[in-house]
């Protein structure tokens, strides 16, 4: 199965106030596995950010004068979700601004739920956890999901940490850490293909520090682990 890991930021809350998306981010799953391919744009969105999301976002106007609008970077995107579930946070808010933006452009190109199946991680999180706070930072720190570079609201860092999240909710281990983190400082639309290697890699032996920190990593997994123990310490 092909899933897309979907976060957008938007000029204002409210999409019916004729708010717009500022910011598209995508991280691609296949078969419950990371692949490395993402697809992320900023987009100028031909209106003023409201002051409570650019507090949030830390997007300034005139950052976003010189991207492109989204007729420009339709094509790509639809590309890149196509056919795939794509799992949100809050999906209806997502959707109603992607669905919005595509209405505006007139030629008959759908919704997003024509192409895609869509699967709400909030809806899911408060069905698993009535009564608590269920958003991306509460799960992070529930499920042990290292949140610590999400200063701001950041599309990219959002994506990686919530397919963390999804796969902590729905095997009881996270995901590693493929290193979207400088990705998240694009300015354009970016596609990127998985790595292939075309030798042997050569084995290196872990350092004392390497290992510390895998131990570290070993202890959070415990704590959303099976039984209360990771499965790599279950197969240890």
């Amino acid at each position: 199965m092909r899933q897309i890991v979907l976060d957008t930021e938007t000029t204002g809350l409210e999409v019916r106030q004729g708010h717009r998306l500022v910011e598209i981010a995508c991280v691609e799953m296949v078969e419950r596995r990371l692949t490395g391919r993402y697809y992320q744009t900023y987009l100028n969105p031909d209106r003023a950010i409201d002051e409570g999301a650019r507090q949030v976002t830390g997007i300034e106007d005139e950052f976003l004068l010189d991207k492109p609008r989204f007729a420009e970077v339709v094509e790509e995107f639809l590309a890149f979700i196509d056919g795939a579930e794509l799992i949100i946070h809050n999906a209806g808010f997502d959707i109603g601004f992607l669905d919005a933006e595509l209405a505006r452009l007139g030629n008959g190109t759908g919704r997003i739920g024509d192409r895609c199946g869509v699967l709400d991680t909030l809806a899911m999180a408060r069905e698993r956890y009535p009564g608590q706070r269920n958003n991306l930072d509460a799960l992070c720190k529930r499920l042990g999901v290292d949140n610590s570079r999400r200063d701001l609201h950041g599309g990219l860092i959002d994506a990686q940490l919530l397919a963390d999240v999804y796969l902590a909710m729905t095997s009881g281990q996270v995901a590693f850490d493929l290193g979207f983190e400088g990705a998240a400082e694009q300015q354009d639309a970016v596609v990127m293909a998985p790595a292939v290697l075309h030798a042997r890699p050569r084995v290196l032996r872990a350092s004392a520090d390497e290992l510390r920190q895998h131990e570290q990593r070993l202890d959070a997994l415990d704590k959303s682990g099976v039984e209360g123990r990771s499965v790599w310490r279950l197969l240890g």
